[in-house]
Parts: structure tokens; C-alpha cells; sequence
């Protein structure tokens, strides 16, 4: 699905639904703001447009054509930047950071194209600000691409803080009553923080040279705002790698504990077989089937065994507490 946006000075209303001719007319005027945004586009329409229409280098077209996993990264091809970033789906969850939405951008001096492969929040945040907010026509094209990479990188935040809660509430049950559930929770947390940390830290470089390179695209005054969302993700990679530390110590903490039970078991069922030990023996001899044994006759014999059993059992009880081996 092509959708466009016109505007043909900084101050008015835009145009929707631009022909191909309207769309070759609006890129010649400078003082004009043109976004054209593809949906889910096939390859006629990525053809139409991209090749055809704003005749953009094969190599940016064919990534924008790939469904497989692209890092994020920036290009530049002199009039124009090709960038590739992630978003997260609608209504991510931390398992959800395996299927992020690829965003392709195409940023000239005074256009922007956006290319997705599924419902991208970010894309449908900036097109409900259109109407309301005339910062994103009057600042240029730079501005409007800042405001999709701004809404992208703030959709992670809320996810850490998802983490960091379920963390917290990991590493409580884990020192109060560690249970069989805590190692996938905490497994799966690892990975969902192993995964961010992919998308996170490249993504951090194209922001870092967007507020730093010197692109014709950018205006100077602009670059402060790349600037910012870079500070974001600066910040979201050392509270991902924060996390991550946390994990590792929250894991080695249910590790020892569930090892200390573990310890405790052995420690209660030796000292169980230890007793047991000399009042089997003791049974055992007196159940041998010899005929002579002088204590089978003796009247008393059966209390005297008893005796014995429990004057074992009390000693070794008492040999063990002062041995504070449990």
C-alpha cells in the first residue's frame, strides 16, 4: 500500500493520494515536504516508486525487498540516506524481540521515504501528529525522520521497565522460596535481553552518526535532536547490560540456594542412615538362627535390645548436635 503526504510550503494543509506525476512534481519543489510510506509493499509497488519514480540505488531497493533479519545501519548515497532500523510490534512482549518490524528510510533534503514490512507504531505515531503538530512540516524532512526514530526508541523503555519489575519480583521469590519456575523465567529474560542488546547497540551507531557526520540532508540545528535519541539509547544499553549483570547474579543465587536444599536433604538423610546403621546391625545379630545364644532365653532379652536401640539412638543424636552437623 503507497500512502503520501504533501506539503507544498511550511504553513497549510497537506495532500494525500499523489499520482506518480504528482509525486515527480513535488520533489522538484524545495520549499515543498514530500512523505510517501509503503505498507507491506510488493514488488510493483516498490518497483513504481522506488526505482522508477524516485530512481533509488539497486542495492538500497533490494534490501528494502529482503525479508531476512538486516542489522541497523545508515547509508549514504550522496543526495539522499538510506537507513534501516527496528521497531517493536504492537503490544510487544519480551519474548516478542525476535520479530521486530524492519523500518527502511529513504532521507532527502526535501522528502522522506518510509518502507515497512508490517504495522510499524512508530510510522502511525507520526502520521496522528501530522494534523496537530506543524514542527513536523516546518522543521523539513530531517526533523520528520527524527520524530519516527524518536517514537521508535521510546516504545524500548517501557519494555526495560517491564524487565526490570519482573526482575525484581524473580529475585524476591528466589530469596524468600526458590521454586522449579524461576530458571526459565530467568532464562528467558537472559535472552530477551540478549536480543535487545543486538538491536539496541547497532542502532546506536547510525544515531551517533546522524548527530555527528556531516550529511547535507541534516540540518545543523537538527543534529541536536539525533543527539537526544542517541542519549536514549546510550541509556537503554547500559540498563539492558545492568539487567543483564543482575540476571547473572539473581541465576547464581537460585543456583546456590537450590544447592544448600539440596545439601540439607543429603545432610538429613545421612544422619538417618548413620542411626539406622548400628540398630540394623544390632537387629541383625539377634536375628541369626544360631541355637545357642544366650540371650534368647533370657527372660529380659527383648527389653534389653530396646535399651540398647534407644541408647544408640539418643547417643548418636547427642554426638552429632555437639558436632553441629545439623
Amino acid at each position: 500500500m503507497i500512502e503520501t503526504y504533501y506539503f507544498p510550503s511550511a504553513i497549510g494543509t497537506f495532500n494525500t493520494h499523489l499520482s506518480v506525476e504528482e509525486i515527480k512534481r513535488a520533489l522538484q519543489n524545495p520549499d515543498g515536504l514530500l512523505w510517501v510510506n509503503l505498507v507491506k509493499p510488493d514488488l510493483d509497488e516498490i518497483n513504481q516508486v522506488l526505482r522508477d519514480t524516485l530512481q533509488f540505488h539497486p542495492l538500497a531497493i533490494e534490501d528494502c525487498l529482503s525479508n531476512g533479519y538486516q542489522t541497523p545501519k545508515v547509508d549514504d548515497f550522496g543526495s539522499y540516506l538510506f537507513l534501516v532500523v527496528h521497531a517493536l510490534p504492537n503490544g510487544s512482549t519480551p519474548i516478542d524481540l525476535e520479530n521486530t518490524v524492519e523500518i527502511n528510510l529513504f532521507l532527502g533534503a526535501n522528502y522522506l521515504v518510509s518502507c515497512t514490512s508490517g504495522d510499524a507504531h512508530p510510522i502511525q505515531a507520526v502520521k496522528d501528529r501530522l494534523a496537530r503538530d506543524d514542527r513536523l512540516i516546518k522543521n523539513g524532512a530531517d526533523f520528520l525522520c527524527h520524530s519516527i526514530l524518536d517514537h521508535l526508541v521510546d516504545a524500548y523503555l517501557p519494555l526495560i521497565d517491564g524487565l526490570d519489575e519482573k526482575l525484581e519480583f524473580i529475585e524476591d521469590q528466589v530469596l524468600q522460596q526458590p521454586t522449579s519456575r524461576v530458571l526459565p523465567e530467568l532464562l528467558e529474560i537472559k535472552h530477551s535481553l540478549m536480543a535487545l542488546r543486538r538491536i539496541v547497540s547497532p542502532q546506536r551507531e547510525v544515531m551517533n552518526r546522524l548527530s555527528r557526520d556531516d550529511f547535507p540532508m541534516i540540518d545543523r540545528q537538527s543534529r541536536i535532536y539525533f543527539r537526544d535519541v542517541y542519549d536514549h539509547l546510550v541509556r537503554l544499553q547500559d540498563l539492558s547490560d545492568t539487567l543483564r549483570d543482575i540476571v547473572s547474579g539473581v541465576l547464581d543465587i537460585y543456583l546456590n540456594s537450590t544447592s544448600l536444599r539440596l545439601n540439607e536433604i543429603m545432610k538429613a538423610l545421612t544422619v538417618v542412615s548413620t542411626i539406622f546403621l548400628p540398630l540394623s546391625f544390632v537387629a541383625g545379630v539377634y536375628g541369626m538362627n544360631f541355637h545357642y545364644m544366650p540371650e534368647l532365653s533370657w527372660r529380659w532379652g527383648y527389653l534389653f535390645v530396646w535399651i540398647v536401640f534407644v541408647s544408640i539412638f539418643v547417643g548418636m543424636l547427642t554426638w552429632f548436635k555437639r558436632r553441629n552437623w545439623f
